[in-house]
């Protein structure tokens, strides 16, 4: 058993296609038109057949105040791996991408968490 995709809910997922392919870096996997919505997926470049992460539409009346609950508290919707979180931190930076955490060493893993501006923080870690 593996992991084939996991979601992000994301308020417009316009919005959400261009800042998880132009900042970020994922690529579009599936772009299917799904009447008001679309089955829409992005993967990592560097691993194409991999897990594809779903910009799932925030529509369910369940999702709101679920995503206003974690960004209260500061919870990260999901955690993406990088090789330098330092690194990464200074490029997202640079392209006007808005941290909660800086990088932050919490044993064996640093982490940094961002606003992905669609409604969720993202965290990303690598070990070291």
């Amino acid at each position: 058993m593996k992991i084939h995709l996991s979601s992000v809910f994301v308020d417009d997922q316009e919005q959400a296609l261009r800042f998880y392919t132009d900042v970020l870096g994922f690529t579009v996997k599936h772009d299917i038109p799904m009447g008001e919505h679309r089955w829409l997926t992005v993967v990592s470049p560097d691993d194409v057949d991999g897990t594809e992460l779903v910009l799932e539409p925030s529509s369910h009346p369940a999702v709101p105040p679920f995503k206003e609950a974690l960004v209260t508290d500061g919870i990260p919707m999901t955690s993406f791996a990088v090789s330098d979180v330092h690194k990464e931190y200074e490029r997202l930076k640079g392209l006007g991408v808005r941290f909660t955490q800086e990088p932050t060493a919490m044993g064996p893993v640093t982490t940094a968490v961002f606003d992905d501006t669609c409604g969720n923080l993202i965290q990303i870690a690598a070990q070291g």
